[in-house]
């Protein structure tokens, strides 16, 4: 008898940088069938070593292994405009990452690599799938830097969104290796859940105009991300009872800094957030006039430019309790105001 997603799914648990690379390793470990992973940046160091490791050993037994990177991770290897970024000897370890992946049997795909300037075309996407296991809905990237941001993964047991999900992963990659996008789109599962992906249409998010609704409908909004919120968002969190936690310039290198400071001049929001430790998670959180919650947890930085430069972008909008709460959790304890 089918599945339904009420009956083949476990409750979405929220996990830390470091508990997402010890829970998704082990689920690696166990995999008998497909793995499907992409993300903005992969990179086999300290921290993110033993996860590769079990990519390769998996590809090894006969798991069939689809690993996707934007090359953007040379941007974070060496600079956006580093003219010889692809010869570096950081990026040379790149380059060995990738023959111990398809020497083992996996196949592995660079995103973007046709795009013209450094911030089109990217996929910002984060989605991990383990056989019926799902790791996404938040911003954590493979990478020791990374994993030391304030950050989360979800994971989710659910083999119908399993399968949605590395569907929308193997969509991904062929488009990209066609040089086309495509529109963005949503898919329900359980009662109160949807996906939300953007395809990397320029001009088209529908995680950015879903925010912009409930932002305008809502009485209170609580919003993380890493940027300063802009655009037609940022003059409707004007309008309603909003609390913005991100970044401040100070916090974030050159390049990132000068976008919150943009962001900041532009919209003439001011950030909550007084944590010495980066910023990555994103997340808002909508209370409506009714009093019930609706939020959207991913990748996508609830700003503009990622819509007007075709970014792929995935995210959960969801009105289960359930995740509510695990984010107001993490809110409490890794972004509002530390008391010590």
């Amino acid at each position: 008898m089918a599945l339904s997603y009420n009956e083949s799914m476990s409750a979405p648990k929220l996990l830390l940088p470091n508990e997402f690379i010890d829970a998704a390793t082990k689920s690696i470990d166990r995999a008998t069938e497909y793995i499907s992973f992409v993300a903005m940046v992969v990179m086999d160091e300290e921290a993110t070593d033993r996860l590769i490791d079990a990519l390769i050993a998996a590809a090894k037994r006969g798991v069939k292994v689809q690993v996707a990177a934007d090359t953007f991770t040379y941007g974070e290897l060496e600079g956006h405009f580093t003219p010889f970024k692809y010869y570096t000897s950081a990026a040379r370890d790149k380059t060995r990452m990738v023959k111990e992946l398809k020497e083992a049997g996996a196949k592995f795909n660079w995103l973007g690599q046709f795009s013209l300037l450094p911030f089109t075309g990217r996929t910002h996407s984060k989605c991990l799938v383990v056989d019926d296991t799902v790791y996404s809905f938040g911003g954590v990237n493979l990478s020791d830097q990374h994993l030391t941001y304030t950050d989360y993964m979800f994971e989710i047991k659910d083999q119908l969104l399993a399968l949605e999900l590395r569907d929308e992963i193997n969509r991904m990659i062929t488009a990209d290796s066609k040089h086309f996008s495509y529109r963005s789109h949503a898919f329900s599962y359980k009662d109160k859940s949807s996906v939300l992906l953007d395809g990397g249409f320029q001009a088209d998010s529908i995680i950015y105009r879903r925010a912009y609704r409930y932002a305008r409908e809502a009485k209170e909004v609580l919003l993380v991300s890493q940027y300063c919120p802009s655009g037609k968002l940022s003059r409707a969190l004007k309008k309603t009872n909003a609390k913005l936690y991100f970044n401040k310039p100070a916090s974030a290198d050159f390049w990132n800094g000068l976008i919150i400071r943009a962001g900041l001049f532009f919209s003439g929001h001011k950030t909550l957030y007084e944590r010495k430790n980066y910023l990555h998670a994103k997340f808002v959180i909508f209370t409506m006039q009714d009093g019930t919650k609706i939020a959207i947890t991913g990748s996508h930085n609830f700003m503009p430019g990622s819509v007007v430069f075709g970014t792929k972008e995935i995210a959960l909008e969801s009105r289960d309790k359930k995740v509510i709460r695990q984010l107001e959790a993490f809110f409490r304890e890794h972004v509002a105001l530390s008391l010590i």
